[in-house]
């Protein structure tokens, strides 16, 4: 009987040891925007895989100048294209592996009700003491904002009111704060907002470039299993359907 109770206990060690040893941490650097996605991702990525993921949010410039300084990302979800063909130009990222992710969608926001329902009125007039938007030289919906607001002919004129945020994490919280009267923010985050709906915008698609959002998998995570298969998770379709509820588009 006891030679029979160790022949069962060496068989569930053994057959615990593939799940010790096959499951890991992946480090992630991920473009602000797409927070609040992501915290419902990594949930459904770590019961489905038995991986663990460690997260870190910033505006898409940013997070390239620390992977580009060594910084031990990764995966890189970035909120545009451009930094992930450069991350594998400069041989950061394994190449042949990017796609687009998401596409992202801008939004003109304000906290208050009743401020807007046609943004194009609202911005002619000016007639408010600041609007955010995320710094254009490191975040993609800034960029995008002041792409709209140079379509519109207003950029210049508004140069004095304008509140530029290091994120659109930032800015979404100046708007929401109220310490500007409105922003340019992704259209995910007045998705996920769940306070007041205030006013809100969904700017048109041909008034900005489009923002597609790439995805890289790192030089750094080639060699571990857990960050090929975050990246494979963003395929799936249980990361398209969060992606998707978020208002973004999928290819």
């Amino acid at each position: 009987m006891k030679q029979m109770t160790r022949v069962l206990i060496s068989l569930a060690i053994v057959l615990l040891v593939p799940v010790q040893t096959y499951a890991a941490e992946v480090s992630i650097a991920v473009a602000a925007n797409f927070t609040d996605a992501t915290r419902e991702i990594v949930p459904l990525f770590e019961k489905a895989t038995g991986h663990h993921a460690r997260v870190s949010y910033g505006s898409t410039g940013k997070l390239y100048a620390q992977i580009e300084n060594g910084a031990p990302f990764e995966v890189f979800l970035a909120a545009d294209t451009k930094r992930p063909l450069k991350a594998e130009q400069e041989g950061l990222a394994v190449p042949g592996k990017l796609f687009i992710y998401a596409k992202g969608k801008l939004a003109l926001w304000s906290a208050k009700k009743n401020q807007f329902t046609d943004g194009v009125p609202y911005l002619k007039a000016g007639q408010f003491e600041h609007l955010a938007l995320a710094n254009p030289k490191t975040a993609p919906y800034g960029l995008a904002a002041q792409q709209v607001m140079e379509h519109l002919g207003v950029w210049s004129g508004l140069q004095s009111k304008l509140v530029r945020g290091d994120s659109i994490a930032q800015t979404f919280q100046f708007v929401a704060s109220g310490n500007a009267q409105a922003g340019f923010v992704a259209y995910s985050q007045v998705k996920a907002w769940t306070g007041d709906a205030g006013s809100s915008w969904l700017v048109p698609a041909e008034y900005y470039k489009p923002i597609d959002q790439a995805v890289v998998l790192l030089k750094k995570g080639e060699a571990n299993p857990a960050a090929q298969a975050f990246f494979d998770f963003l395929k799936s379709d249980a990361a398209h359907k969060v992606i998707e509820r978020f208002g973004y588009g999928v290819e």
